[in-house]
């Protein structure tokens, strides 16, 4: 992309900010970190530190009230301000990004995307496992027909967290919109429906597992699609033994993969996109398995090699719809979808039914 970069204000600098957002951005051609807004003096030196040449602000009022020195807004603060500090960015005329989940109901999501559609704003939503090494392998071999009809998929986000670790994510104040299924569900509704499409029918279970917890540590949701596919989803931090990443069985064959993907550990590390050309990879040994009547735990079926991940697509996605040179890469609207969807999850479990959309 050339010609002068996009001017990119980026709100919020904890683990989404400082992790995910502001090295990718800061990787994108045709993007630059101009302001990070934090009101966290630690975190304000973190960002110093980090990037040198880019602003600090206290408050997000001070980066809408320059909205004319910035192109794309991004929003990376607590889920309880996604929808309010969305509502100002488009207020003021600058085009969203907004970490997920963007809303804490599928209406707010429509609303912001009405907001956005009648000021021609683009709206995103960082939706970054889109991009993970394993879902892009598993698409590439579903458009090839690999495994036949697929009739069951099954797809794990587990961790081994026995002890809570507090903060907003884990609170049990519903106004902070945490807990594990609009967390890590989020992540696997929102895969499951760009792989399988529309849903009929929600089935979900939610616990609270460990001691000291406060909200949903260990979930379970069961979705039927429109195709016929069924989608088992789990996301736990209380899993001791981790199981596949992803089980996907169908007419011809099925796939099995283990592990996560590498991506967000290396930016933990530091590791920045574009420094190496290992990015997104990983080892053969972590390769998924692709056969019919075997165990992949013993070898059976073939190895298929993984395709690199790869997150810094979605910003220079981003970088390209601002620029009209290609399309939204996750609509507000299909962030709508999956949020239809944990609703329904959340009146399952608590009402010990299965909810047809």
């Amino acid at each position: 992309m050339t010609g002068t970069p996009l001017r990119v204000g980026l709100i919020g600098y904890g683990l989404a900010g400082s992790v995910f957002h502001a090295p990718l951005i800061a990787a994108t051609g045709g993007l630059t970190l101009d302001t990070v807004v934090t009101s966290n003096p630690e975190r304000q030196e973190q960002v110093r530190a980090g990037f040198p040449d880019v602003r600090v602000a206290g408050t997000p009022e001070e980066l809408f009230g320059r909205a004319g020195g910035l192109d794309l807004v991004v929003i990376a603060s607590p889920n309880r301000t996604h929808v309010p500090l969305a509502t100002a960015a488009l207020e003021a005329g600058l085009p969203v990004v907004v970490d997920k989940p963007v809303a804490g109901t599928a209406a707010e999501a429509r609303e912001l995307a009405a907001l956005a559609e009648e000021r021609g704003l683009l709206l995103s939503v960082f939706q970054n496992r889109r991009w993970d090494n394993d879902f892009l392998t598993l698409r590439a071999l579903l458009e090839k027909g690999e495994l036949g009809d697929v009739r069951r998929f099954e797809s794990r986000f587990e961790r081994w967290r026995p002890r809570p670790k507090g903060g907003w994510r884990e609170s049990g104040d519903p106004a902070e919109i945490g807990g594990l299924l609009y967390d890590l569900g989020s992540h696997v509704v929102d895969q499951a429906l760009v792989l399988f499409g529309p849903v009929t029918e929600v089935y979900a279970e939610t616990d609270i597992r460990r001691p000291g917890a406060e909200t949903d540590d260990d979930t379970f949701i069961a979705l039927t699609h429109a195709s016929g596919v069924r989608s088992h989803l789990h996301v736990s931090a209380t899993t001791a033994q981790l199981g596949p990443r992803f089980r996907v069985l169908g007419s011809q064959a099925g796939f099995v993969k283990y592990g996560l993907d590498p991506q967000e550990a290396a930016l933990r590390a530091n590791r920045r996109p574009g420094t190496s050309a290992d990015w997104g990879t990983e080892p053969e040994s972590l390769w998924g398995r692709l056969g019919a009547g075997e165990s992949p735990v013993t070898g059976g079926g073939r190895p298929v090699p993984t395709l690199p991940g790869d997150y810094p697509a979605y910003y220079a996605a981003v970088a390209a719809a601002l620029t009209c040179a290609g399309p939204n890469p996750v609509p507000a609207l299909e962030a709508a979808a999956a949020l239809d969807v944990l609703e329904a999850a959340h009146q399952s479990a608590r009402d010990k039914v299965t909810v047809t959309l």
